[in-house]
């Protein structure tokens, strides 16, 4: 009888292990998605940036520069979050 109870509640503890090795590996997928979809938007934002800038426009005009700067400074600090150094002043 004892060995039946301690089946029982090994066998109960073995579904439940395995429901959250599940769930965790499952929301574990769904984040390394997202990272990759935002690292791509990343990539994204700092190419349409040397194109927007392809003269250097916006660089060399005072206020615009200084808000093109800004803006290239936080798609840089972005793209550190990820791990991965790009210059978006090239």
């Amino acid at each position: 009888m004892w060995v039946e109870i301690i089946l029982a509640i090994e066998t109960v503890a073995f579904i439940v292990e395995g429901y959250i090795i599940w769930n965790l590996n499952k929301k574990t997928e769904m984040l390394e998605t997202w990272v990759e979809d935002f690292s791509q938007r990343i990539e994204t934002v700092q190419t349409d940036l040397k194109v927007i800038d392809a003269k250097g426009a916006f660089e060399s005009d005072d206020e615009v520069g200084a808000i093109f700067e800004q803006i290239k400074e936080t798609v840089n600090e972005l793209d550190n979050l990820r791990g991965e150094e790009i210059d978006a002043s090239n």
